[in-house]
C-alpha cells in the first residue's frame, strides 16, 4: 500500500533455498524479529505483520499469487510442509524456510503453534478506494475491541459476501495476531478499512447511496419484520400484515446498498453512533437470553441483507 513502511524483514531479502538447512536456534536475532512483530509498535513499524496457522497462510499466498503482493516470508516446519504441500509451491518474491519446532515456538504468538507462519505485508484500504467501489453491504465495527470478535465479524462479512469491513477508530487493531487468527483467512478476501473517525463516516456512507443501519438491541425496526417486508416485494405481492399503518415509516429496505453498524462488546453503539444511522434495527430474541454476542448479531444481519440483495 502506497505510504506504507518498508519492512527490514524484506529490504535485504535472502536468497537460500527452501531446501536449505533448517534454521534451528531459537535465540537467533532473525527468529526475534520475526516475533516481535506480535506487538504493535513493531508492526508499524515494519508496514508487516504475522499470519499463523495453515490455513491463514494459504489464503495469504493465495492472494498473493493472485497478483496483490501479500507474503514476504514463510518458516514453516518439516511436518507442516508434509501435511500442508500447497504451502511450498513457488510464489514471486516470498522466501520459504525450513524451521525446527523450537523456531516456530519462538516466532509464535500461541501456546501451540500449527507449524507455519508468514511475514505479510498489511492489506488495509482507504475509505475512499471502498466507497468508490460502489459498495453494496459493509460492516463497520464501531470501537470493537476484542479481537477475537473481531476477527469474528470480519469472517462473518466474507461469508455474507461484504464488499468490505471498516474499523472505527478506538476499535482493536486487526493486525493484532489473534485478531488474525479469528479472521481464518478471511482477512485476505475483502477490502478492509482501519481506524476511521467515525464523525463524517454516515455521512460519507450515504453520500455514496449506501444507507446506515445501526444493530441495536432497541432498536424500533425489528429484523425479521425487514426480512419478511423484503420477501413479500421479491414475490410482487403485498401483505397486509407486513404494510405499515397509514403515514408509518415503512423501514429500511434490506435489499438496497447497506452498512451495518456493530458496537462495543461492552456498551454497544454510543448514542451519537446510534443517531447518525438511518434506523435502529434489533435482532429479535424468543429465549430467555439478555441479548446476542456481537459476533453473533453481526452474523445475523449481514446474512438478512445477503439474502435479500441476492434476489
Amino acid at each position: 500500500m502506497p505510504g506504507r513502511p518498508s519492512s527490514p524483514l524484506t529490504e535485504h531479502p535472502l536468497t537460500e533455498r527452501p531446501d536449505s538447512a533448517v534454521m534451528s536456534h531459537p535465540g537467533a536475532d532473525r527468529v526475534k524479529d520475526v516475533a516481535r512483530l506480535a506487538g504493535r509498535s513493531a508492526r508499524s513499524k515494519r508496514g508487516a505483520f504475522l499470519a499463523e496457522g495453515p490455513q491463514a497462510v494459504r489464503e495469504a499466498l493465495r492472494r498473493h499469487r493472485a497478483g496483490t503482493p501479500t507474503v514476504d516470508q514463510v518458516f514453516a516446519t518439516d511436518e507442516a510442509l508434509t501435511r500442508h504441500p500447497e504451502l511450498a509451491e513457488p510464489a514471486d518474491g516470498v522466501i520459504l524456510r525450513r524451521v525446527t519446532p523450537d523456531v516456530l515456538a519462538a516466532m509464535s504468538d500461541t501456546v501451540t503453534p500449527q507449524g507455519v507462519v508468514a511475514v505479510c505485508r498489511m492489506v488495509d484500504v482507504t475509505l475512499d478506494d471502498v466507497l468508490a467501489a460502489s459498495p453494496r453491504l459493509v460492516a463497520v465495527l464501531c470501537q470493537v475491541r476484542d479481537p477475537g470478535n473481531a476477527g469474528t465479524i470480519l469472517r462473518a462479512a466474507d461469508s455474507a459476501g461484504a464488499d468490505a469491513v471498516i474499523l472505527t477508530h478506538g476499535s482493536v487493531d486487526l493486525y493484532n495476531p489473534k485478531a488474525v487468527r479469528s479472521t481464518v483467512g478471511s482477512l485476505f478476501h475483502l477490502p478492509v478499512v482501519l481506524g476511521v473517525p467515525f464523525t463524517d463516516l454516515a455521512g460519507r456512507l450515504r453520500d455514496a447511496g449506501v444507507a446506515v443501519l445501526a444493530a441495536d438491541g432497541y432498536g424500533t425496526a425489528d429484523l425479521d419484520a425487514l426480512q419478511d417486508a423484503s420477501a413479500a416485494r421479491r414475490l410482487g405481492r403485498a401483505v397486509s400484515s407486513m404494510e405499515p399503518a397509514a403515514g408509518e415509516d415503512p423501514g429500511p429496505r434490506l435489499e438496497n446498498p447497506t452498512a451495518w453498524l456493530f458496537g462495543n462488546e461492552a456498551h454497544g453503539l454510543a448514542e451519537d453512533e446510534r443517531a447518525a444511522a438511518d434506523a435502529r434495527v434489533r435482532v429479535p430474541v424468543y429465549g430467555a437470553a439478555e441479548s446476542l454476542n456481537v459476533g453473533t448479531a453481526a452474523t445475523v444481519c449481514l446474512y438478512a441483507s445477503a439474502r435479500a440483495q441476492r434476489r
